[in-house]
């Protein structure tokens, strides 16, 4: 059987969350071992036996799979199967056999938005096996290309483009491309909050929510499901999900935008472009932080850490936040801690804390987080950055591109690295962070309108 499959939309439906579907505890996946490179299978869905196996982890090194809810509390190990389609059919099925998982969790996986694929296989890392070589050669030959109707009139890079899977019962060909993220990132703080509690406005165009800490504003790669947007629009019962305008980091709390519209989500953004939008934090450092503009460049390199330059380095982005107030508070208790599922990071000092007030100038991933801990103070929690604050603290000149800098002229590359180790994770749970205000301004039938908003107290006090 060969059939074509079609890209799908990205709606789904919010009227009937999943939690209410699934009845089934998850059965035993932590523990589970981490594929140490991509990996492509190649198998038939004519039966359960594999035709071409060249994973090095066998399904045997797993537990056995149930559902994906109830939430585990903790995250599992990240496992990534790369396969490419022998034989046409149901895409659930084909997956199921082929990982040897029940159709219920391969249904729950899609659900999840954790399930892509590409009419052509992308092109194999450097790293890749001679055996998986050959099957993305077997598949992606021009003679065998040229007999797939799917992809007629499509280049190369547009049929390897990958699309997620949104339906059960989507039918995959001979030859696509199929990426299944068997573990995907947990948010078990989503089933914890009172969402109605959260929403701070709703009008006919946009919801503002107060973030909670722990939790994703749109969705990760592997997961859309258990996220703030799904979360908040079936609080208010929309049929429609609520559009993400901008992101702020799972481990900060406070004020995001949603747009209720297609429209008013491009409107938005516009204003972001244009520098419209206003926004100012509260930060809980770990040390007090001057009042003033703080400025300094970041690596354009979409990883974290995020490095960063107190001085100018062609091609880096410039950050610049200003603190308005530094005032010196108590530092949290180990009961606020607890709570949030604060990391406890090894700061030497925690008699005091101060709460910063700042505003934001520039608006880069993490910049708050790694401007501040590039001043010697990180952000309470903030078990990415906080290490790095510490190890420059006992090693001045670490940081190659600190203040105390030290000269890697033989092995300049070493001292980035060396650098890169001294961070951390990223956190579990709160950091000190909230993003405490946001404003804008909207032109209404040519009268201009003023609209601003304030999280809560934060988790701090």
């Amino acid at each position: 059987m060969s059939s074509i499959l079609v890209a799908s939309s990205f709606c789904r439906s919010f009227l009937a969350p999943i939690y209410n579907l699934r009845t089934l505890k998850v059965g035993g996946v932590r523990g589970s071992s981490v594929l140490k490179k991509r990996c492509l299978c190649c198998r038939s869905t004519a039966s359960s036996a594999i035709v071409n196996k060249i994973c090095s982890s066998t399904s045997n090194s797993y537990p056995p799979y149930g559902r994906l809810l109830p939430c585990p509390i903790e995250n599992t190990l990240p496992r990534v199967e790369h396969l490419v389609v022998s034989e046409g059919g149901p895409v659930l099925e084909y997956i199921s056999n082929a990982l040897e998982i029940p159709p219920l969790f391969v249904a729950d996986l899609i659900h999840f938005g954790a399930v892509f694929y590409a009419l052509v296989c992308p092109d194999p890392p450097s790293t890749a096996a001679p055996e998986e070589m050959e099957i993305y050669r077997k598949y992606t030959d021009r003679s065998v290309l040229s007999k797939r109707p799917s992809i007629k009139g499509k280049t190369r890079r547009e049929a390897q483009k990958t699309f997620r899977i949104t339906r059960t019962d989507e039918l995959v060909e001979t030859g696509t491309y199929l990426r299944v993220h068997v573990h995907p990132k947990r948010f078990p703080r989503c089933y914890e909050i009172d969402w109605k509690s959260r929403i701070i406005a709703v009008t006919a165009n946009y919801v503002v929510l107060d973030k909670p800490a722990g939790t994703s504003v749109g969705g990760t790669t592997d997961n859309i499901e258990e996220c703030c947007a799904t979360f908040a629009s079936r609080a208010l019962g929309l049929s429609e999900p609520l559009r993400t305008t901008h992101q702020i980091d799972n481990c900060t709390e406070g004020c995001v935008v949603f747009a209720k519209t297609k429209e008013y989500c491009s409107v938005f953004h516009g204003k972001i472009r244009e520098k419209t939008v206003k926004k100012l934090y509260l930060a809980l450092t770990s040390a007090p932080v001057p009042i003033g503009i703080i400025t300094h460049y970041m690596r354009p390199v979409n990883i974290a850490p995020r490095l960063i330059s107190s001085d100018f380095i062609s091609g880096w982005h410039m950050c610049r936040l200003e603190v308005l107030e530094c005032r010196k508070v108590r530092w949290p208790s180990e009961i606020a801690q607890r709570k949030q599922n604060v990391d406890d990071c090894g700061w030497p000092n925690r008699e005091s804390a101060y709460e910063c007030k700042i505003n934001l100038l520039t608006g880069k991933t993490h910049q708050i987080r790694a401007q501040l801990a590039a001043r010697g103070a990180p952000l309470v929690g903030d078990s990415m950055y906080m290490p790095a604050a510490m190890s420059e603290m006992q090693f001045p000149g670490l940081n190659p591109f600190g203040s105390n800098k030290r000269e890697y002229e033989e092995d300049e590359v070493w001292g980035m690295e060396g650098w890169i180790k001294a961070h951390g994770k990223e956190p579990s749970g709160a950091i000190g962070l909230q993003a405490r205000h946001v404003s804008w301004d909207d032109d209404e039938q040519q009268q201009r309108r003023r609209h601003s908003y304030e999280a809560g107290s934060p988790w701090w006090r």
